[in-house]
């Protein structure tokens, strides 16, 4: 019995967690139309989730502090630059008219630019979920999408506690402390209540919003 309200809890948890996603009509808009681009592996990740999340535990606009609206997709028949900016384009068209900017990558291509960017190497990816897996901070891996029944798939390797607990770790598995260190900072002074862990473990930073 036990072990059934841990599956019932953990399932309430997802149902929350995709109510107040879709609380965001920009990333409810976005969900309805992604299949219409017929990417392959493609899903609705980064901020446009999980920053929803924290508007919506603050109480504020669930747009609030969103720069843009993240879709992966993983495509490895056709690497290039040209091919990632048709899809580029087809999203152009596809979700004109929606007040955000939308931003569409290959995850299959990123390690041909990812050091030129960010200073270290990458590894190809093997997958969407694998790109979302090495995201800064292990706080910001999600990723939903829409199957071709209409329902909502939900990927949270990490699970919802840190999410809804306001508590962003570091994910050391790609990213350098520099670029956690900088997506913190902005995510601390957009929502001045979250608790940021340092990036190294012996670090005891005293500052408003990281954790002694």
């Amino acid at each position: 019995m036990r072990n059934n309200a841990r599956v019932v809890a953990a399932l309430n948890r997802e149902e929350k967690f995709v109510q107040d996603v879709l609380t965001n009509p920009v990333a409810k808009a976005v969900l309805d139309r992604l299949p219409e681009l017929s990417l392959t592996d493609c899903w609705l990740t980064g901020g446009a989730i999980f920053q929803t999340v924290w508007n919506v535990l603050d109480q504020r606009d669930p747009q609030s502090g969103i720069r843009d609206y993240d879709i992966f997709y993983f495509d490895v028949t056709d690497t290039s630059y040209e091919a990632e900016d048709h899809a580029i384009g087809r999203a152009r068209l596809l979700f004109d008219g929606l007040d955000a900017p939308i931003e569409v990558r290959n995850q299959a291509r990123v390690h041909l630019w990812y050091q030129g960017h960010f200073g270290v190497p990458a590894e190809p990816f093997t997958s969407t979920h694998d790109a979302i897996d090495h995201f800064a901070s292990t706080t910001c891996c999600f990723g939903l999408t829409q199957t071709g029944s209409g329902d909502i798939a939900v990927y949270a390797p990490h699970g919802f506690t840190d999410l809804y607990d306001k508590r962003i770790r570091p994910n050391r598995i790609l990213a350098p402390q520099s670029v956690y260190e900088a997506k913190a900072a902005r995510w601390l002074h957009e929502w001045p209540t979250l608790l940021v862990e340092p990036w190294n473990d012996d670090l005891r930073d005293r500052s408003v919003g990281l954790l002694p």
